[in-house]
């Protein structure tokens, strides 16, 4: 029997231990031989990522002793960091040391670089095995000062089985590199690099050189890219082909060495590279091309042959791939759908329902209590239009009142440069149970829509992404879908940007949460680590040259105008958005007698990892959500130390300036 109650305040079997309890982060799927390797990342293991290897005949074990984890600190964000050699021994980066570490079937991890000084001052990140099996080659980053002027990056190639040998740089003097990648007879090497201003989004360029006994054997050739042109995921054929993305027409399609387009489409066949490894194609035996195609943020998966042509597509329920390798003609990934968790998973080319190899959720959530997205286009300034998918409330268990609509969470993603999808998220689906609507944007500078959706924001971080926050709600109210004086916004990162800005800057939200947000974007300019330390040049404009826009766009500079309730987030070890960015704002409404909570953690990065530290920030923002909008949560949770409670009576319900 369906209960009418409050919404916001309905109960849900989707609680805070569920958002954590036999849930894993997965990554990285590798294929050697028979056997499948993955990364976990483990909320019940503080975070942790663990790699974890299927056997051939279906068993699963951990790969790295106690005291060890498969994590890289390049870029800040990392991303690949693991390898196997064709004799079935693994190299990882070590997450508590950073040096790179062997370790044979059987044995112990072996130390391969020396013990840097000062502590995680050399780092090692996306390293590839050559064929023979003799040398490993991997992108290096070296700090050596405290600034990001003082972190140099480059390639180098180190023997596989000598400890402390010194590594062979291989290619330098660019700002950053990625993508080092051995063709199958090991005599080729290409890699990625760019610089300063550009993000790897922006513009890279793809470079061939020949490669024997661990060093370079003739000069390097730029096949492709420029300082316009994005060139992402380099890989060699079986028969030593080199292919590759590129955006040149304002698409990342994919190309052959010469330049040649395999299917040209206004479509994505690659993404963003925020992180080592992104995977969305790959080669079957015949040198056909299994390849993931994504069109408004929806994946689907389709074969094209060698030569190019038409795209032939896989047949599969499941709607979001990530981490692709083909192994013979089938397809091992990662993969979701919007009623499916992300699990690895085999995917047969003949179109049979898929095998799952692991869950990243091993708890079920009955479908009664799952919201479904609607993915949304709707206006947005200068008659350009944006996109979003939508979530309405949903639960079995409850309905809300007749005469009532539901409150709106708008979700800010981060990056700014990313995106949201449509898969399953129990995250989101913690809100929706409990009678919230969601509508998650797809601002103007998201990826999946072509370039110049992606280009809209350039110049205009601050202001694209707000607008298009806002009339996302608006026009949800508009339509009579949500209640419009019980909107807030949220986000990560960028998107805790874009949540202080709406705040700061607009009328529409009664309140909002801000996860490790950056409230002074001239602060972050000035103390940033060095992937990003020049990424806001292309957002709002060089720096210091264009300070006056860094100080106009900044919540923490317009207190003034702040008079909204927020709950901010914060990871004390952050270096992408360091805590003092949520300190200034907390000090910042304190002194104006608004009502506001600081919650910070220990040990915590950018981006929440252990379980009770998840747990806490949901239930946190429940409950401050609650005492804004008036309901009370169906669950009980320990209060959060609201200051300046006092002054939340007229504020209820999104009261007017």
């Amino acid at each position: 029997m369906t209960t009418t109650a409050p919404f916001g305040s309905w109960r849900s079997p989707i609680t805070a231990d569920l958002l954590v309890e036999n849930v894993v982060r997965l990554a990285s799927v590798t294929v050697a031989g028979d056997d499948v390797f993955w990364v976990e990342g483990r909320p019940s293991e503080g975070g942790r990522q663990q790699l974890v290897r299927r056997r051939s005949d279906g068993s699963v074990v951990d790969v790295l002793p106690d005291g060890f984890g498969v994590r890289t600190l390049v870029h800040e964000y990392g991303g690949r960091a693991c390898a196997v050699g064709p004799d079935g021994a693994v190299y990882f980066s070590n997450f508590t040391d950073q040096r790179l570490y062997r370790l044979a079937e059987g044995g112990e991890p072996e130390a391969l670089t020396e013990e840097p000084s000062p502590p995680l001052s050399v780092r090692f990140a996306d390293p590839v095995v050559s064929p023979d099996g003799a040398w490993i080659v991997c992108v290096r980053e070296r700090h050596l000062g405290s600034s990001a002027v003082d972190v140099i990056n480059d390639v180098v190639s180190l023997p596989s089985a000598t400890a402390g040998a010194p590594p062979v740089v291989l290619a330098e003097g660019h700002d950053f590199y990625a993508a080092p990648r051995l063709s199958p007879d090991g005599a080729s090497l290409c890699w990625l690099s760019w610089d300063h201003p550009n993000m790897p989004w922006d513009g890279t360029v793809l470079s061939v050189a020949p490669f024997a006994d661990g060093r370079l054997a003739g000069a390097a050739e730029e096949v492709a890219g420029g300082p316009s042109e994005s060139v992402s995921q380099p890989q060699w054929s079986p028969e030593g082909n080199l292919f590759f993305a590129s955006d040149r027409t304002g698409w990342w399609n994919l190309y052959d060495r010469s330049g040649r387009p395999l299917c040209p489409i206004d479509a994505e066949f690659s993404g963003p590279d925020w992180v080592f490894g992104q995977s969305s194609f790959g080669f079957r035996g015949d040198g056909s091309i299994v390849t993931v195609v994504s069109e408004r943020n929806l994946d689907r998966l389709a074969g094209l042959p060698a030569g190019g042509g038409t795209l032939a597509p896989i047949e599969s329920e499941l709607t979001g791939f990530s981490s692709l390798t083909v192994v013979g003609d089938d397809v091992v990934c990662i993969a979701g759908s919007p009623t499916q968790s992300t699990a690895v998973v085999r995917i047969p080319s003949d179109g049979r329902r898929h095998e799952v190899l692991r869950q990243s959720r091993r708890t079920t959530v009955d479908p009664g209590y799952v919201s479904v997205p609607e993915a949304i286009e709707f206006p947005t300034e200068g008659g350009s239009t944006a996109h979003a998918f939508f979530y309405a409330p949903r639960n079995s268990d409850f309905e809300g009142p007749s005469d009532e609509r539901p409150p709106l969470i708008v979700m800010s993603h981060g990056g700014p440069t990313g995106a949201t999808d449509s898969l399953l998220d129990i995250g989101l689906q913690y809100w929706t149970s409990r009678g919230f609507a969601v509508v998650d944007v797809n601002y103007g500078g998201s990826t999946g829509y072509g370039r110049a959706y992606r280009d809209r924001l350039r110049g205009s971080w601050g202001i694209v992404d707000v607008d298009d926050c806002v009339h996302a709600a608006t026009w949800l109210a508009s339509e009579g879908r949500v209640d419009g004086s019980r909107m807030v916004i949220r986000g990560g990162s960028a998107g805790g940007y874009t949540t202080l800005a709406a705040l700061t800057f607009r009328d529409t939200f009664a309140a909002g949460a801000s996860h490790f947000g950056v409230a002074d974007a001239e602060a972050l300019a000035r103390d940033t680590h060095k992937f990003e330390s020049r990424y806001l040049d292309g957002l709002i404009g060089p720096y210091p040259a264009s300070r006056d826009l860094y100080i106009e766009r900044s919540p923490i500079h317009h207190t003034d105008r702040l008079d909204r309730p927020m709950i901010l987030f914060q990871g004390l070890e952050d270096k992408v958005v360091p805590p003092e960015q949520a300190e200034m704002m907390a000090e910042a409404l304190r002194d104006k007698g608004i009502p506001f909570a600081y919650v910070s953690f220990a040990g915590e990065q950018h981006g929440f990892r252990a379980a009770e530290t998840i747990k806490r920030v949901a239930e946190a923002e429940l409950w401050f959500y609650g005492r804004v909008l008036g309901f009370g949560p169906g669950d009980e949770i320990e209060p959060v130390q609201l200051e300046n409670e006092e002054a939340l009576g007229a504020r209820r319900a999104g009261g007017s300036r």
